[in-house]
C-alpha cells in the first residue's frame, strides 16, 4: 500500500442473505465512514458504504463509474476481511498536538536518554488497544499508551518509549541485559 492511504475500516463477515456486511469502522465517530465517499480496497477496487444499522452496512462496488450493489451472501463472504483505505489528502490536517496512527510508521524510536531503539514499523490495532512495532537491534511490540510512550514528535520524526518492564528493548550498540 502507497503511504499515501489510510486505513480507516475493514469489512467483516456478512450479516443476513441480501449482501450486507458488518464493518469496522476506524474514524472517530464510527458513522462518519461513509461520509468520505468511495473507499479502496487493498486490490485497488472501489466501493460505497451505506449504513443499514449500527455496524451494519450495504455496499456497492464502483465498476466503470456505477455504483454495483453487492446484493448475496456469497458475494459478501468474498469480501470478508477487506481493508478500506482513503488517500490522505481527502482527510482533513489532524489538530495541534493530534496525528493520524499512519503517521507513527516510519518514525524513530528512542528511549528516555536519545538511545535509538529501532524504527516504528507497523501500527497494531486488534480492538484491546493499539501497539507499535519497533525494529531495531530486536524487535518489540511497545503498548501505545501514554505510559509507554509518553512523546511523540512526528515533525521531529520520533517517538520517546519508555517500555513496560516486561519487553526488553536495547539501543542500538547497546548490550541486551
Amino acid at each position: 500500500m502507497p503511504n499515501s492511504l489510510v486505513l480507516l475500516g475493514t469489512i467483516g463477515r456478512p450479516h443476513g442473505v441480501s449482501g450486507r456486511v458488518r464493518v469496522n469502522s476506524h474514524t472517530e465517530n464510527p458513522t462518519d465512514l461513509t461520509a468520505y465517499g468511495p473507499l479502496s480496497g487493498a486490490d485497488g477496487r472501489l466501493f460505497v458504504l451505506r449504513w443499514c444499522s449500527e455496524g451494519v452496512a450495504e455496499v456497492r462496488e464502483v465498476i466503470d463509474g456505477t455504483p454495483v450493489k453487492i446484493g448475496n451472501r456469497t458475494a459478501a463472504e468474498k469480501l470478508t476481511n477487506m481493508q478500506l483505505f482513503i488517500d490522505r489528502s481527502r482527510l482533513p490536517p489532524p489538530d495541534e498536538e493530534e496525528f493520524y496512527l499512519a503517521d507513527l510508521v516510519g518514525l524513530t524510536a528512542v528511549n528516555e536518554a536519545g538511545g535509538v531503539l529501532g524504527t516504528v514499523t507497523v501500527v497494531h490495532d486488534y480492538g484491546a488497544g493499539t501497539s507499535l512495532e519497533i525494529v531495531g537491534e530486536t524487535t518489540s511490540i511497545i503498548p501505545f499508551t501514554r505510559a509507554c510512550v509518553p512523546v511523540v514528535d512526528v515533525a521531529a520524526g520520533r517517538i520517546v518509549v519508555t517500555p513496560p518492564d516486561e519487553v526488553l528493548v536495547t539501543a542500538e550498540g547497546a548490550a541486551a541485559a
